[in-house]
């Protein structure tokens, strides 16, 4: 394992003016990640996981505290600088898809790489490899309305893979989706895990957050309890 944590979250304040008055949303936590680590953020309504999640995909900064990533200082970058991490280093899947109407799933997979300077012979090359680790490779000329809720979020799976990110941040992945549809993509994350990646999931359902191997659970802006997957850690030492 890499000495040095991929995230790591330092007292980190995010606060909100609203008016006069100061809304506290998260309150000096501190944690960190390492590389390959599946981690679920759980928490109430209200209990600051939107808010963390925005700051961990570099959506938002802390209003203090300190947020590394892959050992570059998020609050110090400027717009661009944090664009570009958002391209290069973090993988989204949002609970909507977020895929272009209009737009092949080949297309949409291959959008990222439009923004990080490929070739078109080259973004297709890549975004047709990951649609068929997604069990896609036969939906590639498909438009989003033309695909089941299921198939649309292997895209947005496929799209949040193609640049190799550091982490893929997931927002409520199942949320629109039916419980059998919910498991076959869950599972499709428990595969891309076991590949090396990073990801961070954020759910509000315990039966989605138990994939993960570990589970950070927040409410009112601090943590209240880092455990881990007791249910996971059992399964695979039998």
């Amino acid at each position: 394992m890499n000495s040095e944590p991929l995230i790591s979250i330092n007292k980190l304040v995010r606060n909100f003016q609203l008016g006069k008055q100061v809304i506290k949303v998260l309150k000096e936590i501190s944690f960190q990640i390492e590389r390959n680590e599946y981690v679920a953020l759980m928490g109430p309504s209200g209990s600051g996981k939107s808010t963390l999640m925005n700051v961990l995909g570099c959506l938002d900064t802390p209003t203090s505290g300190s947020y590394i990533l892959n050992k570059q200082e998020v609050g110090k970058l400027s717009d661009d600088e944090l664009a570009e991490i958002r391209n290069k280093e973090i993988g989204f899947v949002f609970q909507t898809f977020n895929l272009l109407p209009r737009s092949t799933a080949l297309d949409n997979v291959s959008l990222p790489l439009i923004y990080a300077g490929f070739s078109k012979t080259e973004r297709d090359k890549r975004a047709m490899e990951v649609l068929t680790q997604v069990g896609l490779d036969d939906r590639v000329k498909h438009k989003p309305n033309e695909l089941s809720g299921g198939q649309r979020q292997r895209v947005a799976v496929a799209r949040a893979m193609v640049n190799n990110p550091s982490i893929i941040l997931a927002d409520e992945p199942t949320g629109n989706l039916d419980s059998k549809t919910s498991y076959e993509i869950m599972a499709l994350f428990d595969e891309i895990h076991k590949k090396g990646n990073t990801i961070i999931l954020v759910t509000h359902e315990e039966d989605i957050a138990q994939h993960a191997h570990r589970i950070i659970r927040l409410r009112d802006g601090v943590i209240e309890s880092d455990t881990l997957n007791e249910n996971i850690h059992k399964f695979q030492n039998s």
